[in-house]
């Protein structure tokens, strides 16, 4: 699975629908539409990774809160805080 962080620099020109009035704005204040828009669809990949990822691993997530739950941390006597 390919990350956000992994991607390649080649840039690929695609058409967007973007609410007209914030296209607007954006424009006069000086946002670089394209940048901004590579952002946000950085962060909904990764939050969307993260989701999935951590939907895959319910399973064993819960298996070993459980067991410290039961047990306490494995090498808890070793902590020095």
């Amino acid at each position: 699975m390919r990350t956000a962080s992994s991607r390649s620099t080649t840039r690929r020109p695609t058409n967007l629908s973007i609410d007209a009035e914030l296209l607007t704005i954006a424009k006069e204040v000086g946002v670089n539409i394209s940048r901004s828009a590579e952002v946000g669809i950085q962060q909904a990949v990764k939050q969307k990774q993260r989701d999935l990822w951590l939907q895959e691993n319910k399973e064993a997530l819960m298996s070993s809160n459980a067991f410290v739950e039961e047990n306490g941390l494995p090498l808890e006597k070793f902590r020095s805080f």
